[in-house]
């Protein structure tokens, strides 16, 4: 429990700066962007892709940082397949969140806008990460926002792909001693290791969904003023 803590934590903090971080960069060239446009130099699609495969570099080199970073502060078994699956989710979810971040700031108005909506929807995944309330604890009729929620996906495959397959006996409270450490993961928190590919092309739908909104915003809204 305190390294699903740990991860949410890394995840929450990381990921919402890259979030944050990169709203006024967009702001500031969608301005620009706007002006070459009505002047017939730039075409939207081709300039949403280009500002993406961008941020898609720079985020690769800042996942591996943080992949050394974290795999060693919490102690992972240092195996190849192991540490390719974490620097794979590490980088998801820096890209999914920046891809966020673009995407709200190109359906709002302005950054002040982006910033409010912003909150909102991190404050959302926060609650439904798996975290504060596992999924076998939210009602069955809410658990739709569990799998709603692109961070309870990247808690999944962190955990998962690092302790899902691990036999170790573990004490659980009310429970007894004696209880593997995959049947725990499975039966209190709802990860099955079985389920580990399917998490991870979840991981690139988030990322295409938000890299075509953020193209269609970039392509029909305009909140220029004139």
């Amino acid at each position: 429990m305190n390294l699903l803590g740990g991860m949410f934590l890394a995840v929450v903090f990381l990921g919402g700066n890259n979030a944050n971080a990169v709203q006024p960069i967009v702001a500031i060239e969608r301005t620009v962007f706007y002006r070459e446009r009505a002047a017939g130099m730039y075409s939207a699609v081709p300039y949403a892709f280009a500002h993406v495969a961008i941020e898609t570099i720079y985020t690769a080199i800042q996942s591996l940082l943080y992949t050394i970073i974290l795999f060693t502060v919490f102690g992972f078994e240092w195996k190849t397949g192991k540490f390719l699956w974490f620097y794979y989710y590490v980088t998801m979810f820096f890209t999914y969140f920046t891809m966020c971040g673009m995407m709200v700031l190109a359906l709002t108005p302005g950054i002040e806008v982006a910033a409010i909506v912003m909150s909102f929807i991190l404050s959302f995944w926060n609650l439904f990460a798996g975290f504060f309330i596992s999924r076998m604890q939210i009602p069955i009729w809410w658990r739709w926002y569990y799998w709603g929620s692109p961070m309870a996906w990247t808690l999944y495959g962190l955990v998962t792909s690092q302790l899902g397959d691990k036999d170790a006996n573990l004490e659980v409270p009310g429970v007894g001693i004696g209880v593997p450490l995959k049947m725990f993961l499975k039966e209190s928190l709802g990860f099955d290791y079985d389920f580990l590919p399917a998490v991870a092309f979840a991981h690139l739908g988030w990322v295409l969904l938000f890299l075509f909104v953020f193209s269609y915003g970039i392509k029909y809204l305009n909140f220029q003023k004139r």
